[in-house]
């Protein structure tokens, strides 16, 4: 009984945390540690198309790479990525889905979805933000991944892939190495080495995912810069003035439910567990859910009208505002006015049949030093529709961010 207890107290303190240092990831791997490795982005970092996403996806490969370079190694791989979304969505979901796991390795997969041929402010500020936190809070290493599209390997070159080098920037501040698929595709599809309609095959009619011999690649990719870093010991680290704005390293995710009471047809719920993919399952993110309707369920095909929610109005301190939710095949368009000007956007972002993400960024550039204020109004048609606005979060990114009820 005393040796097992000595043991168990030797293999703790023989345990060690978290650097930003390839080398001490290394290390700890052979050790034989408890290690987990996040890959962080959409739907390719999910492993959309892919045979089987659980073993054939570039995480899937990597996750399984470590495995027999390390066989000491506990390792748990996290995935973290939901399909169509970007930095922005991605910098108010850090807290929960990554840093809340402890990373010790964080790839992650953001170029692609932000724009890789344009870019904005906020992506880079969001960017920016998300590797900055991941060495500054969790102390872990990165690594970027530029992931391709097939029309990014027939393009030949990345000279007009702005936010690509816009990430490089980023990459050489932060001391981060980056698993490059757009190159390394490139240059074999320019010697002949692979053939573009194997791995993205015309009868899928989608040149953004690609297929196993696509994810193979990929892997390929992290894989070389994950080896390269160890080899090169190499240590990510921040500078102290950032390239982009501060604007996503003072963030809040703030879930309507917990500004109750709220306005009459509001109630607070569970996120469904219907998904039309996996990454989709809003279960996975969100935590609760606020739904603002016309109608109250009987079961899965029958209503029953109420009166129609009435709007909700808010406060916030922010640059930027987003809200996050989920889409169903009722979702309804939505009006909000951010300080007196009026936009609608449709909150039905996958189509009559599918239930998955719900998504949209408000506004950004605001002053963050001052109020603003936020009205969110559901558009419902006859009463005879049944329709629906759902959302868990309303997410305000600088100064102060912070969201409260305005009683008036």
């Amino acid at each position: 009984m005393l040796t097992g207890a000595l043991m168990a107290m030797g293999m703790c303190a023989g345990a060690s945390t978290a650097t930003p240092s390839f080398e001490s990831f290394a290390q700890r791997a052979e050790a034989g540690d408890r290690l987990t490795v996040v890959f962080f982005g959409g739907s390719l970092s999910w492993g959309a198309r892919a045979s089987n996403p659980q073993t054939t996806s570039y995480r899937a490969i990597v996750g399984r790479q470590m495995e027999e370079k390390y066989p000491k190694a506990h390792f748990k791989c996290i995935d973290a990525a939901i399909g169509g979304t970007g930095s922005q969505l991605g910098a108010f979901r850090l807290d929960r889905d990554v840093l809340a796991y402890e990373p010790d390795l964080v790839f992650l997969d953001y170029t692609l979805n932000d724009g890789a041929y344009e870019t904005t402010p906020d992506t880079l500020a969001s960017q920016e933000a998300i590797v900055r936190r991941l060495i500054t809070e969790a102390h872990c290493p990165v690594i970027q991944m530029f992931l391709a599209a097939r029309s990014f390997v027939t393009d030949g070159t990345t000279e007009k892939m702005k936010r690509r080098t816009a990430h490089l920037e980023i990459a050489k501040a932060y001391n981060v190495p980056c698993g490059d698929a757009i190159t390394l595709m490139q240059d074999k599809h320019k010697k002949g080495e692979i053939d573009l309609d194997a791995i993205w095959t015309p009868e899928s009619f989608d040149t953004c995912h690609p297929g196993d011999k696509g994810y193979a690649m990929y892997a390929e990719a992290a894989w070389a810069a994950f080896n390269q870093a160890v080899a090169d010991k190499v240590v990510c680290s921040a500078p102290q003035a950032m390239l982009n704005a501060d604007t996503y390293t003072h963030v809040a995710r703030v879930r309507l439910s917990s500004l109750a009471p709220l306005p009459p047809g509001w109630r607070v719920t569970a996120p469904s567990t219907d998904y039309c993919a996996f990454d989709f399952l809003m279960t996975r993110w969100l935590d609760d859910l606020t739904v603002a309707a016309n109608f109250i369920p009987k079961d899965r095909s029958k209503t029953e009208p109420i009166e129609p929610a009435k709007p909700l109005k808010l406060g916030f301190r922010g640059g930027t505002v987003l809200l996050f939710g989920q889409s169903s095949p009722r979702s309804a368009k939505c009006k909000l006015t951010i300080d007196g000007k009026e936009t609608q956007f449709d909150t039905c972002q996958l189509g009559p049949n599918n239930t998955g993400r719900m998504v949209h960024v408000a506004a950004t550039g605001l002053d963050p030093a001052v109020d603003h204020s936020l009205e969110i109004v559901p558009v419902f048609g006859a009463p005879e529709q049944p329709l629906e606005v759902c959302i868990e979060s309303v997410c305000v990114a600088g100064g102060d961010a912070r969201v409260w009820k305005l009683d008036k």
